[in-house]
């Protein structure tokens, strides 16, 4: 057995959660709490109680983009589809893109719009030693009103085969979405709705924004066989000076540092490597796991993660191995629903 294989369960497919639940705070929350080693079922709405007066909630708000593209090879009409990664430089995007048959430079794809129709051609101007593409839109129009325009939510294949319908334009976005850059959700922040936030300050806890964009390889499965061997993906993020002040003020008087998402809890450790909890900008690679001192959260939610991947393994060890085990257990018995649009989990101390 692999150190990987450690991180692997069997999930009944019926548990994959293909939609969001009626209400998102009619999710099921499995607490579990350290010290205790206990576990406890209950619903998001019950979030409030469950926090105290003086706790920092701390969510990401960055904002998924509609980055999915569909579209046709140009000169001989075949399928195509592609992700939109990033601007590189104005009018310069980098994606990746699946065809039948090999592209080159030159070439170009017709996109096709959310009617099905022929749109803005992309042209292919150079591929990447990762696999990627630098392409340029023949559009004037800026880039988030394109890709607003003709781009689809960016489900994960085990949602419907990645196929988006109109309400995932909404269900795939958390309430307090702001920045856009992510192609992929913070899945644990699409339980809360603008009523949940009230009565979470009406109880005295204190909303902590903060940025971190979620990319391609948050859910990619780890390859390599042992853990320190993994070659950790990039993101970017910002923790900003009121929200690093506002976290002090609450650990100084006794309150939690709880995480909305390992999004969040990536970004806050990497603002807090050296020991304090630091206003940050720019980019991490933080692969959290064992043996890990954890020097900014206190508290984690968090959704039901894949199998060998980083975000089992950051949660497992914030949570305790043979703890996070037994409740991953406990979820698939009782019948908790996984992944992105799923329950969720909170672990405290």
């Amino acid at each position: 057995m692999t150190e990987l294989d450690q991180y692997d369960y069997h999930l009944p497919r019926h548990l994959i959660a293909q939609q969001p639940a009626f209400s998102r705070t009619d999710a099921r929350l499995l607490v579990i709490r350290r010290k205790e080693k206990s576990l406890e079922h209950r619903v998001i709405n019950d979030l409030p109680e469950l926090l105290r007066p003086g706790d920092g909630l701390v969510l990401n708000d960055s904002k998924v983009i509609a980055a999915r593209l569909l579209g046709r090879r140009t000169r001989t009409g075949g399928h195509w589809e592609g992700l939109f990664l990033a601007e590189d430089s104005p009018g310069a995007w980098r994606i990746l893109g699946q065809t039948r048959g090999k592209m080159i430079p030159g070439e170009t794809v017709t996109l096709l719009n959310v009617w099905g129709k022929d749109d803005v051609r992309l042209e292919l101007v150079s591929k990447e030693p990762d696999g990627t593409w630098i392409v340029r839109p023949q559009s004037r129009e800026g880039t988030l009103l394109l890709l607003d325009r003709l781009g689809r939510v960016p489900l994960p294949p085990y949602i419907r085969e990645g196929q988006m319908v109109e309400s995932d334009r909404e269900d795939y976005q958390t309430v307090y979405a702001r920045v856009p850059g992510s192609v992929a959700a913070p899945t644990a922040g699409l339980h809360f709705t603008e009523g949940l936030l009230r009565r979470l300050e009406e109880r005295g806890i204190r909303l902590c924004p903060l940025t971190l964009h979620v990319g391609l390889g948050t859910f990619r499965p780890i390859t390599a066989e042992r853990l320190e061997e993994h070659v950790m993906h990039a993101e970017w993020g910002t923790v900003p000076r009121e929200t690093v002040e506002a976290l002090r003020t609450c650990r100084n008087a006794g309150g939690r540092i709880v995480a909305v998402g390992t999004t969040a809890l990536r970004l806050l450790e990497t603002a807090a490597a050296d020991g304090e909890l630091r206003p940050f900008t720019g980019w991490t690679d933080l692969f959290i796991r064992p043996p890990y001192l954890f020097r900014a959260a206190d508290a984690l939610l968090t959704n039901f993660h894949l199998p060998r991947t980083t975000l089992l393994v950051l949660v497992r060890t914030f949570g305790g191995d043979e703890l996070i085990r037994n409740a991953y257990a406990a979820a698939i018995r009782r019948e908790y629903r996984f992944y992105s649009y799923g329950d969720a989990m909170l672990i405290l101390d």
